[in-house]
């Protein structure tokens, strides 16, 4: 007989960086689409970009997994609504010029403090465009500027070459490299910590 595993012990809770009350800008137009908070109205047309991008995202997002379900799409807005009300973490969609939904950027509050994580996804047929570079570049530069922010923080799958180029297009620097449990089916076991400058 032997014994049973040991239960893994929880991660340490971080404590938040901002301080309570503090909101970025809820919408921003850049050049040729526009960052915006989402709203129920958008579960069909994010269900339709997951859709369209699962071969991508699947990979590389935990969170993309079939059956995409709609369900799903208006938890995620639901709790983006909630996270952004606490102030533990902002969500923007990035939409198109003819108001299609072609991706999402945040700023996650969960590094402890001093810092936040941004994220990021975009529609298969929108990348090459630098589109999302412009757009977490803006995201970057607006958590910068909240109070008790010093340095934004990108985590990727070492795998995941496409998330690290935008990082790279950033400036960003890649600070380490360290043991992750793989969370969806193409990571390498290998998360890279990128960092503003």
């Amino acid at each position: 007989m032997t014994d049973p595993e040991p239960p893994k012990a929880a991660p340490p809770t971080l404590p938040p960086t901002l301080p309570p009350g503090v909101f970025p800008p809820e919408a921003v137009e850049l050049d040729g689409f526009r960052l915006r908070r989402a709203t129920l109205a958008d579960d069909t047309a994010l269900l339709q970009a997951v859709q369209a991008s699962f071969a991508e995202l699947h990979p590389w997002m935990p969170w993309c997994t079939e059956p995409i379900e709609l369900a799903d799409q208006r938890a995620f807005i639901e709790r983006s609504a909630e996270q952004w009300a606490s102030g533990s973490a902002f969500n923007w969609f990035v939409v198109d010029a003819g108001g299609a939904v072609i991706g999402s950027v945040s700023i996650v509050d969960r590094i402890g403090p001093g810092g936040v994580e941004v994220g990021y996804w975009l529609r298969t047929d929108a990348t090459g465009r630098g589109v999302m570079t412009r757009a977490a570049a803006w995201v970057t530069d607006i958590a910068l500027s909240l109070p008790g922010v010093d340095r934004v923080e990108i985590h990727c799958d070492a795998a995941n070459t496409r998330s690290a180029n935008v990082a790279r297009r950033l400036g960003f620097r890649l600070a380490h490299t360290v043991t992750a449990e793989p969370t969806a089916p193409g990571e390498s076991g290998l998360s890279q910590v990128w960092v503003t400058p």
